[in-house]
This record gives C-alpha cells, structure tokens and sequence, in this order.
C-alpha cells in the first residue's frame, strides 16, 4: 500500500467536535509520520471546516458524500481522538472492498479510545471485515509492528487466546443446573425492555434485532422521549421535592452554584427528580421490567440530563415513587434496572444479571460502564493494569465506597449536556465483580464474560484517573482477570462493559459459570474470557 486514504469521523455535537479538534489534528499528524516512515502516504478524504472550525465527519448525510470520493477498492484509515457517532460512517464503509483500519488514542481525556471499541463493535454486527490498532504515541513497537503488517497484507490480527468456548471449561454442574432452569423460567414468563428512543448517539452495535430479542423471552416496548418528557410535566413539584429530601436524607451531597451555564443548580436536581419519577411511572403503565433513556438528541435540548435518575433506578434503595394517585408505591423494594443510553445489549444483560443474583441471595444492583481507559499501577497491594471503568452517572449508590453517603452529584460537563443536571458520582468499592458484553456478531447474540478485581487506589492516583478522564462520572478501579490490556482491546465488542458484584470471589466465580449457563440456554453463543478451566 502506498496511498492511505483517511476520514475522521465525529460527535453530532458542536462542541463536542471542536473541543477535541487540536488532538485530532495532532493524533493524525503523527499517524501520517508513522505512515511516511514505512514508505506510504496518507490522503485525507475530507477537509477541515473553517465554519465548523473542526475536520469531522458530522452528520450521516456527510459520511456518505465523503465516501463517494474515496475509491473502492483503496486502503482506508478510520482515525479516532473524539467519541463518534458510528452511523455517520456506516453507510459508507458498508460498502467498501479495501482493507480498513481503525486507529484510536490511548487517552483518557480524549475519547476516541472509547470512540474506537463503538465503531469497532458496529463493524462487527453489521460483517465488515476491520483491523483495529491504538497507541499513546504512535512510535511503539506494537503499533509500527501492526501498522507495517496491514500495510502489507491488509489485515492485523490479535493475539485473542484468552477466549475460550462454553464448552472448554467445566461448568460446575449445580450452576449450570441453576441456570439452564432460570432461563427456562425466564423464557416462558417473558419481560420487556421499555426503550425511549434507540439509536442513541449513532450506537448501531447497541440495537438488537427483534427476531434475535424474541427467541429469549424479552420484546421491546418502542416509547419515545417525547412521552418520558410529557410525563415530567405532569409530576408535582412537591413529588420531586420529596424525592430529593430522600436523597439529603440518605447522606448525597450535591454541589450547587448559581451559573444555569456552567454549575449545578437545585432547580435542575428538582427536573431530575421529575423525571425519575415519569420513568417509574412509565415502566409500571407499560409493564417494562427495566428499562433505557437515550438522553440525547431530543431530551437534552428540553431537560437536565438523565444520569442522575439513571443511578437512582439501578438501585434498590432509592426513593419512593407512588402511582398518580398516590394509592400504590411502584416497585417497591426493587430496583427498576436502567440500561445507559439505551444500549439493548446491556438492557437485556441487566435483567438477566438483575433476576438471576436476586434468585441466588447476591446484591443484584448493576450496572454498565464504559471501558474508558487504564494504565499499570504499582503500589497499595497493586502490581497490575488497572481500567477505569467510568459512566455518565448511571451506577447505583450501592457499588460505591459508603453507598449514598460516599457519593456525590455534580453538574454534568457543559460540552456534552448543555442544560446540565447532577451526576451520581462515587467510588466502587474493593471486591469481585462478573464482567460481560452482550453483542451481535455473524447474525447471532454472543455473550463474553470474566472476572474482576476492584482494587482501592489511594485517593491521589484515583484524583489523577478522574483528572484525566472525567472527575464528575462515577469510578471503578478494576483488574480484570487473565485478560491483558491489548487483548481486551482485540475481542471487547463495545464502548460498555456490564459489572455485578457478588459476595466473594468463590461468589463471583459460581454466578459467572451460572449466569453463562443461563445465556447458553437463552440461546445466545457464549464465550469465556481470561478464567482459568
């Protein structure tokens, strides 16, 4: 290969784009270096916008007028320092016949690494062949190495053998007793996911097809954003005031100011409360037994953003929520499991993870993350990759260090949530979680799962990962067992990872085998990652 074409595709979000311009720009440059030193050239298929004043692909509309300029058959490099809407692109590398490469950052503060697992995971469902390779630098040897490789042969490959097949480890036969019944009964009793509005930020790995839903027990309530957002208008004020009394009561601290533009105010933390109290509504009119708010195009130009509602659904412990008429409390004792930008894998995941712990004794709060980024730590028992797992918001009081009274809300970053609303922000407590993915691939759902450690990092190295990455969004510390860095990289197929606790790591280990069992039995192709047979 000599001439690289590359595009560069983006957030629909304004600032979004320009605040992630300059390391954009300063990522390609040194991809292009990289490229130049192994005896090509690159040629950007789109320019800079002087207006926009950045160089993304913004919209699908322009996604496919680039592409029609970029030939067939010619090398492509997708590069990625911003979170991107995969769908801008879709159309267009749909139809592409050569080679394609997806690079990503290795950053916290820039999310193209995040951006990247998105793109990578919607290539994935939708059978586009890719490689894929990420780097801090773009000097290492793992990078020139892969680089040189697709250069030459139009493919890289992973080493990915920490997966193995349902069938290679032996499943503890109680487990998988207990979960193939669970499924069976999950099955017939059937459940649906209440979906206001799929789709969210261009997440097409996040959309399950209907007839792969189906044959699991669970359908799709379609409701839209618009209804969520009807219903917030008819909750009092004295119903939010009182859902935030609760929330004081048990211990969370906001942190108000005064600027509507750039602080967290009370009157948004009182919309907040109006809208969890809709979506309880909601889910109890519609019979959904969980459910995902998009929260995005739509929802944030009216409303505070949801995350803060999100957190509180997760978790069992939460404030009351009774019917219009005040004569029924609405799931009461139980938590309402919400799936984080509507992402269907997740949804269907929570449910089962949400059912099956509470039938075997287990705190069945959960929650998805996104796999945001991590480096080695060394220190406080700690000799190990450590991840940041890190939301918007949605994590359940019940993960963190000291529950409510460990957690904090804090205004949501006016870059991507104009209009603001408080975070449920904490740090998840030391112990052993099971970790898993939902995905579609080959035309089937696949599930992967593993385990791992939360580790307690000292309060300045969890400071800094919160600097660098975003200090307002709830945090997990977690070393993920028998799966290094880059082969997580190679096999996860999304932006999110799902996490559960469970008692002890004898706990975890037995819920993974069942809650595998339970997946097979549901009919979805399940794979192991990192544990030991």
């Amino acid at each position: 290969m000599k001439t690289l074409f590359l595009v560069a595709n983006g957030d629909l979000r304004l600032a979004a784009n320009q605040n992630c311009e300059p390391a954009q720009a300063e990522m390609e440059q040194k991809i292009n270096a990289a490229v130049v030193k192994l005896g090509g050239n690159v040629k950007r298929a789109h320019s800079y916008d002087d207006k926009k004043k950045h160089g993304f692909i913004d919209s699908q509309a322009y996604g496919i007028e680039v592409f029609k300029s970029i030939p067939k058959t010619a090398p492509l490099i997708v590069a990625e320092a911003v979170w991107q809407y995969s769908h801008h692109i879709l159309a267009g590398i749909f139809t592409h016949k050569g080679p394609i490469l997806t690079i990503a950052n290795w950053s916290g503060t820039w999310p193209g690494l995040v951006g990247l697992l998105n793109l990578n995971a919607s290539l994935t469902k939708a059978g586009v062949r890719y490689s894929s390779l990420w780097s801090e630098d773009f000097t290492d040897v793992f990078f020139m190495r892969g680089l040189k490789t697709w250069m030459k042969s139009g493919v890289v490959k992973h080493n990915t053998s920490h997966v193995v097949s349902y069938k290679k480890p032996s499943v503890p036969a109680k487990a998988k007793k207990i979960g193939k019944s669970f499924a069976e009964e999950f099955r017939n009793t059937k459940a649906i996911l209440g979906v206001f509005d799929e789709g969210c930020m261009g997440m097409y790995n996040a959309i399950i097809p209907d007839e792969l839903l189906h044959p699991t027990g669970v359908f799709k309530e379609r409701l839209s954003q618009s209804t969520l957002y009807a219903g917030m208008l008819k909750v009092r004020d004295d119903e939010a005031k009182a859902v935030y009394d609760w929330l004081i009561g048990r211990g969370l601290k906001f942190q108000f100011g005064h600027e509507e533009e750039t602080e967290l105010t009370e009157r948004q933390v009182l919309e907040q409360c109006k809208m969890y109290v809709a979506a309880v509504r909601l889910a109890d009119e519609f019979g959904c037994a969980a459910i995902g708010i998009q929260y995005q195009q739509g929802l944030k130009d009216l409303t505070p953003a949801s995350d803060l509602a999100e957190g509180i659904l997760n978790n069992r412990d939460r404030p009351p929520v009774y019917s219009e008429g005040n004569d029924k409390e609405l799931f009461a004792g139980e938590a309402l499991p919400h799936f984080n930008e509507v992402d269907e894998c997740a949804g269907l995941d929570a449910l089962v993870t949400y059912k099956l712990w509470s039938q075997l004794g287990f705190p069945p709060e959960n929650t998805l993350h996104d796999l945001r980024w991590g480096r080695h730590y060394k220190g406080n028992g700690v000799d190990d990759f450590v991840w940041v797992f890190e939301i918007s918001g949605a994590a359940p009081p019940a993960h963190f260090i000291d529950g409510y009274h460990g957690a904090t809300s804090e205004r949501q970053p006016p870059m991507y949530f104009r209009l603001g609303g408080g975070t449920l922000k904490g740090v998840s407590k030391p112990g052993y979680v099971v970790w898993s993915r939902v995905f579609v691939a080959e035309g089937k759902l696949n599930y992967d799962t593993g385990m791992a450690e939360v580790v307690k990092l000292p309060a300045a190295e969890t400071q800094e990962r919160w600097k660098v990455t975003t200090p307002q969004w709830p945090i997990m510390h977690a070393v993920v067992k028998g799966v290094t860095r880059d082969q997580m990289m190679a096999r996860h197929k999304s932006n999110h990872i799902h996490v559960v606790y469970a008692p002890d790591y004898d706990s975890a280990r037995f819920g993974m085998f069942a809650k595998a069992a339970a997946m097979n039995e549901l009919g979805l192709k399940v794979s192991f990652c990192g544990i030991e047979s």
